[in-house]
């Protein structure tokens, strides 16, 4: 049965699992807000593969990814990560290209996977056709508890039945009435239950499997953590992550078997399935049977590759600049304002095929402190009832207004202050990251002005040199860009010593070195470019680093990563991870980069369209240069890579962050945020008693 295989499924090959038993199996959902992911998946494998779009697909990605940072580490990354990465994209694309396909969703799922396994957040190809269109679900999300004698157990999150009465209440009593009748057809019955195997296997089997297809960060204890729920602070207020096993962005899967410790029958457990069913995702475009869906939904749009901006009349430039790209509705970041996207703020944010979840936190585990003045979108305030720590619990590093999200972190952390407010707990959970500035300004107000903190508070950067990206910046150098609207051009950026780069010859040094046994080049060595900040920042910090947390579980990526590792490596402050598994060594970030981007933003640096009256590189037409996508694809890639902060001369991407603690979770505070807060205050601080018996795990 195709549920027996739940995770396993997902790296079979796609070929052998294709069927077409109705002319058009997409007519048969359409309309539908539910459906089963079988007849989800006859919808999507009803259309053919044709060698055209299969040639250009992967004509683009490769031709694309010699600007992404890390294609040659990543085919064996260096320890700590040895074991985690070890992925050739280029073999593997040789690979898919000699692969017959039934489907051209077969050829995606391939394609997915393959990056995927680069556990890199950044680097990715995704289709609005084929990824999240619906979301699976199962209303069962799992938590991993510790009990108070220290043992670790997945259960079934207690707050399971009311995450499911609200956000699957029109789908409910589908479950409902499959559950077998020793639960009394009630799902409240099932939350906080001890999962004793999945699929008849130790539930760790499942997580493990999960942990080696789901991406995104290169630490394998991170990719534990994304199988079970967990919270973030969303713009709109606190949300509810399901987690890996209970949202899924393809319908794969079909049902799970669960086994359950349940003392109240014989034998003291019982044995059920339950189904998964996909939902019609809100950002999906609806259609009436399979053209419609392509149509609306698979073919390539004004917004799916790039632009001559020297072809848009300037009186229009500023509207376009404004649009969103297909990219925004896969980056682990909320809805920004269309004039931040004209400014076009440089970002580092992770990529995943699952939108951010818009499912709400319970309301009885939110936070029902009252927030501190200051508090903004993915930015909230508390002080806890030990009147002594202060809270900043930020879910993103991008809000939907840049300046106001700047002056809103600095005005909550004075607000903090004046509250009485002597450490401060900084919660990233769940931080895909964002604005790269707004990161750098976050450490500064926090630890105040040192060499450490000005003028550069990240890290310094670098980015590939290939022959492509050395045409550009050659062809700007001599005149090509004169409204400086490009990233190649150097007028936005500085030298290793932070003195901006000369604008006339070429800024694009190529530096040669080999990875892996191949040959490689990247630029010279680039500077800070946030300073001066748009801010008045305090003349002093505003907490010390001996008395600054951070916590998370494990999921800060991006600009996530670089404000935790500057912090963590240049100031000492500590950092703790929730929920993680015993002995697994945890890491508080993953996925580092410098600057991420995508096809779409890369193509626009070449464009050129004949008849244009001003000027551009026009290196279109180039045998390097992808051709434009014919399909609604997006290739997200690292364009920048920060160097390391304990060894300088190497990325920072594949340098070690161990957390220095790994605190347990327990059924009393799991998924509360004020609960974990307090806990971590009383035992990290630890200037009263710890409130739990159990010892929390230090590194060593």
């Amino acid at each position: 049965m195709l549920g027996r295989a739940i995770w396993i499924l997902a790296v079979l090959a796609p070929t052998t699992l294709c069927s077409r038993p109705h002319p058009d199996p997409c007519a048969l959902i359409a309309g539908e807000r539910w459906a089963l992911p079988s007849d989800v998946r006859r919808c999507l494998r009803s259309f053919p593969l044709l060698p055209e779009i299969k040639n250009n697909v992967i004509e683009v990605v490769n031709k694309t990814l010699p600007f992404h940072t890390s294609v040659n580490y990543q085919i064996q990354a260096p320890a700590p990560y040895d074991n985690d990465v070890h992925e050739d994209l280029h073999a593997d694309l040789e690979r898919i290209s000699a692969t017959e396909y039934t489907s051209e969703f077969d050829f995606h799922i391939d394609m997915y996977r393959s990056f995927k396994r680069v556990n890199d957040g950044h680097c990715g190809v995704y289709s609005r056709c084929y990824d999240s269109l619906y979301i699976t679900y199962l209303p069962l999300p799992l938590v991993l508890l510790t009990d108070e004698s220290g043992a670790q157990g997945v259960y079934i999150a207690p707050e399971a039945h009311e995450v499911a009465q609200k956000e699957f209440k029109d789908a409910v009593s589908f479950w409902v009435k499959l559950l077998p009748t020793v639960f009394e057809k009630k799902l409240r019955a099932l939350s906080g239950l001890k999962v004793l195997l999945i699929n008849g296997q130790e539930p760790f089997f499942a997580v493990e499997a999960n942990a080696n297809i789901t991406g995104g960060y290169q630490s394998h204890a991170t990719r534990q953590n994304s199988f079970f729920s967990s919270y973030r602070r969303g713009a709109e207020g606190w949300e509810y992550n399901l987690g890996n096993f209970a949202s899924l962005a393809h319908p794969l899967v079909d049902d799970v078997e669960l086994t359950v410790e349940y003392p109240d029958v014989e034998g003291g457990n019982v044995t059920f399935t339950l189904p998964y069913r996909s939902r019609f995702a809100s950002a999906s475009k609806n259609f009436t049977d399979g053209p419609s869906l392509r149509e609306r939904n698979c073919l390539a749009t004004n917004k799916t590759n790039g632009v001559d901006l020297y072809n848009i009349p300037l009186h229009q430039l500023s509207e376009f600049l404004e649009e969103p790209k297909p990219l925004a509705l896969f980056q682990q970041q909320p809805a920004i304002a269309p004039s931040d996207y004209r400014e076009r703020h440089h970002v580092n944010v992770l990529l995943d095929g699952s939108p951010l979840s818009d499912v709400s936190l319970p309301e009885r585990l939110s936070p029902s402190l009252e927030s501190i003045n200051g508090s903004y979108s993915v930015a909230e305030f508390f002080m806890l009832n030990d009147s002594a720590t202060g809270v900043l619990a930020l879910g993103s590093f991008s809000a939907k207004n840049y300046t106001h999200f700047g002056q809103a972190l600095l005005e909550g952390l004075q607000g903090l202050k004046k509250a009485g407010a002597e450490r401060l707990i900084v919660d990233v959970s769940n931080n895909g990251g964002g604005y790269i500035c707004i990161a750098h300004w976050l450490h500064r107000i926090i630890i105040g002005p040192k060499p450490s903190t000005h003028p550069q508070a990240g890290l310094d950067s670098t980015l590939r040199a290939g022959p492509l990206a050395q045409l550009i910046a050659q062809r700007i150098a001599k005149g090509s860009d004169p409204d400086e609207l490009l990233y190649y051009n150097p007028s936005q950026w500085t030298n290793a010593t932070h003195q901006p780069l000369p604008t006339h010859g070429n800024w694009l040094q190529q530096l040669g070195i080999v990875v892996n046994g191949k040959d490689d080049s990247f630029s010279q060595r680039l500077g800070q470019e946030c300073v001066p900040f748009k801010w008045k920042a305090p003349k002093h910090g505003l907490f010390r680093p001996d008395q600054t947390v951070i916590v998370s579980n494990g999921r800060c990526g991006s600009s996530c990563s670089l404000f935790s590792i500057t912090m963590a490596k240049k100031e000492g402050v500590r950092t703790v991870v929730i929920g993680g598994k015993q002995g697994v060594e945890q890491h508080y970030c993953g996925t580092v980069g410098g600057q991420s981007t995508d096809f779409s933003t890369i193509d626009t640096e070449i464009k050129r369209l004949n008849g244009s009256p001003r000027q551009s590189t026009k290196l279109k037409n180039h045998t390097l240069a992808p051709p434009d996508l014919l399909t609604n694809h997006i290739q997200g890639i690292t364009w920048r890579l920060g160097y390391g902060i304990d060894n300088p001369n190497e990325p920072e991407e594949w340098q070690s962050h161990t957390a220095d603690i790994n605190f347990p979770l327990t059924k009393e505070i799991v998924n509360k945020p004020v609960a974990i807060w307090e806990a971590v205050a009383a035992s990290v601080f630890k200037d009263k008693k710890p409130i739990f018996k159990f010892v929390v795990q230090e590194s060593l």
